[in-house]
């Protein structure tokens, strides 16, 4: 039996297919493992899909808010068991040794933060919503978005002074 009526599957399929790279990235910043991502954003697509009717509205927002909060119920899971690493880890493309420092020092300045710190941060800045509705997906108030948002970027500066040095920008002499 079809989860979906025709017009809604539709609906949901373009939604899937337009906002899945946004969304990965997000999945991706909020877990920190490219795996765990897509496992975390494939199980919250396949509620989405069960639930379609609620977040018709606002579809966007409500993966978002999904995301998040299923992000931290993993946290709170991989905390009770040790992870474990795979014996051989797959071959990756190259990439410019700048883009890898870069990406390399973000991903771990977002890890020694906590995370709803992390959320906040990779809500605002990373997927740029506003205030607002970063405070909406987060299901608290703006003031705590403000505030969590300000701690973070304090927290950063003090933990991983090195991404002051790649955010600077350039002088240019005369």
């Amino acid at each position: 039996m079809p989860v979906l009526d025709d017009g809604a599957e539709r609906e949901f399929r373009a939604f899937v297919h337009g906002q899945t790279p946004a969304l990965m990235r997000t999945a991706y910043l909020l877990i920190g493992d490219v795996h765990l991502a897509q496992d975390l954003l494939q199980s919250v697509l396949a509620n989405t899909a069960l639930h379609w009717k609620r977040a018709v509205d606002s579809p966007e927002a409500y993966v978002r808010k999904a995301l998040y909060h299923q992000a931290v119920s993993a946290w709170r899971w991989r905390g009770r068991r040790p992870e474990s690493l795979p014996g051989v880890l797959p071959e990756q493309a190259v990439e410019r040794a700048d883009d890898v420092e870069r990406r390399l020092v973000v991903q771990a300045a977002l890890a020694k933060l906590s995370p709803k710190q992390r959320a906040v941060l990779v809500l605002r800045y990373f997927d740029d919503l506003s205030e607002a509705d970063a405070a909406d997906a987060l299901g608290c108030s703006i003031g705590t978005v403000k505030s969590q948002t300000r701690h973070a970027l304090g927290r950063l500066r003090v933990l991983a002074p090195e991404l002051a040095d790649l955010l600077t920008p350039v002088e240019v002499e005369s």
